[in-house]
C-alpha cells in the first residue's frame, strides 16, 4: 500500500507527537545531543512526498539541522521555478527551525539560460554551498582531453560563484556510467588551479571506497584541500545478472571503514556540511517517489538511525 500525502501527514504528526502509535516513539527518534555544532543536513531526496513546511517540521522532529534540498528536475524544487519557489523553500524549513544552507542541482554548464537563476536566487536566500551536475567522458578522446575540457567549464563556473559568492561542490561519483570524479585523482586533476573557496568537492566515502576499496585514503588526502561538504551513505557489494554491484544500506551495515574515516577526516567531520544520504531501500522514496510503500514511522526511524550513527560513532567527543 503506497501512503498519500494527507495519510502520511497524519501518521507522521501522531508519532512525531508520540500518541496513537507508539507512546515514547518521538522521544526515540531524537538523537541525544552531541556538544558541537556540526551541521548535519539530510539529502531531501528521500522525502520528496512532503511539501516545504512538512518537510521543515519533520526534519526539526528528527534532529536534523537542515536540508539538502533538490533544486533539480523532479526535485523538492524545480529549476524553471527556482525564483518563486526556493524563497518559500527556505522560508518554511527556517520556520521550523531547520536550516538551509546547501542545495543539489544539475548545473554543470554556466551558459544554460537557467544556471545564474537558480545561483542568483539561492544567493539571496542564503544559501552557501551548491552540488553541480556531472561530466562524463567522451570516449572519443583522451581521459586528460577530457579533464582539460571540465576545467574550461568549471573556469565559467568559478566566475558565476565569485559573482554570487558561493561554493560549488563535485560529488565523487562510482559506477560504470563514465562519470569524471569517480576516481577523484581526476578531480584533483581538474582543481589544482581552482581557488577552494569557490570550486570544490562534495566527497562522498561510500562512492571513494567503492572505486578504490584501499586507495580512498589516498584519494582523500590528494583532494582534501578543495573537500567543501560531505556526503554520508554505506554499501555493500552483492552480484547482480551482469556483475558485482554496490547495494546501498544503513551506516554502519555496510562495507565503509567508518572508524578509520572518523579518524582520517575528523577534522573536516567537524568544520564541513554534512549531507546523510538514504538512498537504501525506503518503499521508493529513496528515488524521490511521492507515494512511498513504506510507512512514515519506518522512514523517519531508518533516517533517525542514520542520524544516530553518525553522531555516535563518526564524531568524537
Amino acid at each position: 500500500m503506497s501512503f498519500t500525502r494527507r495519510k502520511f501527514i497524519k501518521v507522521t504528526s501522531a508519532t512525531a507527537a508520540g500518541v496513537g502509535i507508539v507512546p515514547t516513539l518521538a522521544a526515540q527518534l531524537i538523537p541525544s545531543p552531541i556538544g558541537n555544532n556540526v551541521n548535519v543536513n539530510v539529502f531531501s531526496k528521500c522525502l520528496q512526498f512532503l511539501n516545504y513546511e512538512e518537510l521543515g517540521e519533520t526534519l526539526a522532529k528528527l534532529g536534523f539541522s537542515g536540508a539538502d534540498l533538490t533544486v533539480r528536475n523532479n526535485g523538492h524544487v524545480l529549476p524553471e521555478n527556482v525564483k518563486r519557489d526556493l524563497p518559500k523553500a527556505v522560508k518554511a524549513l527556517q520556520k521550523a527551525g531547520v536550516d538551509a544552507p546547501m542545495i543539489v542541482t544539475g548545473i554543470n554548464d554556466a551558459n544554460d539560460r537557467l544556471t545564474e537563476d537558480i545561483l542568483g536566487t539561492a544567493a539571496d536566500s542564503g544559501i552557501t554551498y551548491y552540488r553541480m551536475g556531472y561530466y562524463k567522458f567522451d570516449d572519443k578522446l583522451s581521459v586528460f582531453q577530457n579533464l582539460d575540457n571540465c576545467k574550461r567549464r568549471l573556469e565559467k563556473l568559478e566566475k558565476l560563484n565569485r559573482k554570487y559568492n558561493i561554493k560549488v561542490g563535485y560529488q565523487n561519483h562510482s559506477g560504470p556510467w563514465g562519470m569524471v570524479g569517480g576516481a577523484v585523482w581526476d578531480l584533483h586533476y581538474i582543481l589544482k588551479d581552482f581557488d577552494p573557496e569557490y570550486v570544490g568537492v562534495q566527497y562522498d566515502i561510500a562512492h571513494s571506497m567503492v572505486e578504490g576499496g584501499y586507495s580512498w585514503e589516498i584519494a582523500l588526502k590528494i583532494i582534501e584541500p578543495w573537500i567543501n561538504s560531505l556526503a554520508i551513505k554505506d554499501f555493500l557489494w552483492k552480484k547482480g545478472e551482469k556483475r558485482w554491484e554496490p547495494e546501498w544500506v544503513p551506516l554502519g551495515e555496510g562495507m565503509v571503514d567508518f572508524k578509520k574515516y572518523a579518524d582520517d577526516a575528523q577534522r573536516l567531520l567537524t568544520t564541513k556540511p554534512i549531507t546523510i544520504h538514504c538512498e537504501y531501500d525506503l518503499g521508493g522514496a529513496e528515488f524521490g517517489r511521492t507515494n512511498p510503500t513504506m510507512s512514515p514511522k519506518d522512514i523517519y526511524r531508518k533516517l533517525t538511525d542514520d542520524l544516530h550513527y553518525f553522531n555516535n560513532k563518526l564524531l568524537k567527543s
